[in-house]
């Protein structure tokens, strides 16, 4: 009888083992979505882009970087006291959102290929550290085009 009660409580022991390795954070991946896109029509031969990425996932991310057929310069900029600086990547938390939006965080593309109009829709791709990348279709809105004041 003993012999069957420990190898009994091995096997949970094991189970329950193998039931929270399944659930470690290393192997969590980050659930990202992205909404709220847009690029306001350009005026000169640079544009921002603007974006929220939300993350349903337990585990962190970073937005690496942004390509585009629009653009072979597209970078990412955070805006602190007023100042726009360039910046490797942004941290996109768990359970929680990365917002580019005017006068903040954003994306920038240098020397556009051309200047896309209002009522176009502007390719980039998204590059993560952890998560696949994800294409994303950015409607080109008026230049004054901002949610934030509607």
């Amino acid at each position: 009888m003993t012999r069957r009660t420990t190898a009994l409580s091995a096997s949970v022991a094991l189970a329950a083992a193998l039931a929270l390795a399944g659930c470690s954070s290393d192997g969590g991946k980050p659930e990202l979505k992205v909404s709220g896109a847009y690029m306001p029509q350009p005026v000169t031969d640079m544009a921002g882009g603007f974006l929220t990425i939300e993350n349903a996932g337990d585990t962190a991310d970073k937005l690496t970087s942004v390509t585009s057929p629009l653009s072979d310069d597209v970078t990412m900029h955070e805006t602190k006291n007023q100042k726009m600086q360039m910046v490797k990547a942004f941290d996109i938390p768990a359970n929680g959102e990365l917002k580019l939006a005017r006068g903040g965080n954003h994306l920038m593309f240098m020397e556009l290929k051309k200047k896309p109009k209002q009522g176009e829709k502007v390719s980039v791709e998204l590059h993560f550290e952890k998560a696949d990348p994800i294409t994303v279709e950015l409607p080109v809105e008026a230049t004054n085009h901002n949610p934030q004041q509607h």
